[in-house]
């Protein structure tokens, strides 16, 4: 249990400590965001100055100073509009071919939202500067973004790592409890097949030996089922029809005399590729949960039908019904209403669909005090 805690705590830890890394490098990156956005202000408006300077008439002017300033900027798109001729011009924006004047009169009003322009007016001379973000600045913006990406996609690949690992450690788990329960069977039932034996030949009822003997097989079939969990069994195309009927039968006689067995099936039987064994222990868990849910009396009926490629197995139950926000928590193992049992029965019921025989369980209907109808897909046998 300690080492379960500590494992917990790693977990929690890590997500902390990733969570302070995202939030530090959003914060830093607004910081630098900000500087920098408050330097290409500065570098703007002095080249908003070099400009006002090139048109004016000003003999001490440095035009090869202004010039220079003019010409370093490299990187922060710019737009110059005249006022008095209404015109545009562009630095470091690629222009289309045609209508040049709309595009970049769109675009000036674009940058306006974002930055406050620059009036540059000297006499009979008056131009606005529009500027938009370098395409450093740009890229420095969207890092930040990039980087919680790739963080979240580390941190989601590490969550689903650990949850497989602890899913592989169940696994591990109740495959290793069904062998072993096959296993310790194995004694018990090789020494009740001596008995009956011995009992024939001391003439005792024949009847009471045949009724023996069909327990036996039965706990035969479960050490069987229990042995072929954690590896794939063999599917052979089965009459699901007669399957479903045998085990409904078997149970019949073993559970309260109030329940009464419906089953709706086509005249033509329907085949799929099944492990019989398996199948049929799928069969007797929901039968069985039908009937505790019905508090051992009243109607469980069966249904069979196709379309398509699928055959479809409903088993419906007029029982207490499952709270819809239970549907998916039921199959989960461990996972149990009742005051008895592991509740593995679904857990398994599950596996053996979805992973032995490619197919889909689930909970179809269910409302409370109404009943339950529990869906079993499977492909059709060609």
């Amino acid at each position: 249990m300690k080492l379960n805690g500590n494992k917990a705590l790693y977990r929690y830890l890590f997500i902390t400590v990733a969570i302070f890394i995202a939030i530090g490098s959003l914060i830093i990156s607004n910081i630098l965001v900000k500087d920098l956005s408050k330097e290409e202000r500065s570098k703007i408006e002095i080249w908003a100055k070099a400009t006002k300077e090139a048109a004016s008439d000003a003999e001490s002017q440095n035009m090869s100073l202004i010039l220079s300033i003019i010409e370093g900027n490299q990187t922060i798109p710019v737009i110059l509009h005249d006022k008095k001729e209404n015109l545009y011009t562009s630095v470091n924006i690629d222009l289309p071919q045609e209508k040049r004047q709309d595009f970049l009169r769109s675009k000036a009003i674009k940058f306006s939202r974002k930055h406050e322009p620059i009036m540059i007016k000297v006499e009979g001379f008056e131009q606005y500067v529009y500027y938009d973000d370098s395409y450093t600045l740009k890229r420095l913006q969207t890092y930040p973004y990039i980087q919680l990406g790739v963080m979240f996609i580390f941190l989601i690949t590490s969550l689903m790592a650990v949850l497989n690992t602890k899913r592989m450690e169940q696994d591990r788990l109740w495959v290793g409890l069904t062998k072993e329960t096959a296993h310790q069977l194995g004694t018990p039932i090789s020494s009740l097949m001596a008995w009956t034996e011995y009992l024939r030949l001391k003439g005792i009822d024949n009847s009471i030996i045949e009724n023996m003997e069909k327990d036996i097989d039965r706990l035969q079939m479960i050490t069987d089922r229990f042995s072929k969990v954690g590896s794939a069994p063999d599917l052979e195309k089965e009459n699901l029809n007669n399957i479903i009927k045998t085990t409904v039968g078997y149970l019949e006689a073993r559970i309260s005399k109030k329940i009464t067995f419906n089953f709706n099936f086509p005249d033509t039987p329907l085949y799929a590729n099944i492990n019989e064994a398996l199948f049929s222990w799928v069969i007797e868990n929901l039968t069985k949960n039908a009937v505790d849910a019905m508090g051992g009396q009243g109607d469980i009926t069966y249904y069979l039908s196709e379309k398509n490629q699928y055959i479809f197995i409903d088993i419906e139950d007029k029982g207490k019904g499952i709270n819809k926000s239970k549907f998916k928590d039921i199959f989960s193992p461990g996972f149990t209403t009742k005051s008895r049992g592991w509740g593995l029965g679904l857990s398994l019921a599950k596996r053996i669909i979805e992973q032995y025989h490619k197919g889909k369980i689930y909970v179809k209907f269910s409302e409370l005090y109404v009943g339950t109808v529990f869906r079993i897909e499977l492909k059709k046998a060609e």
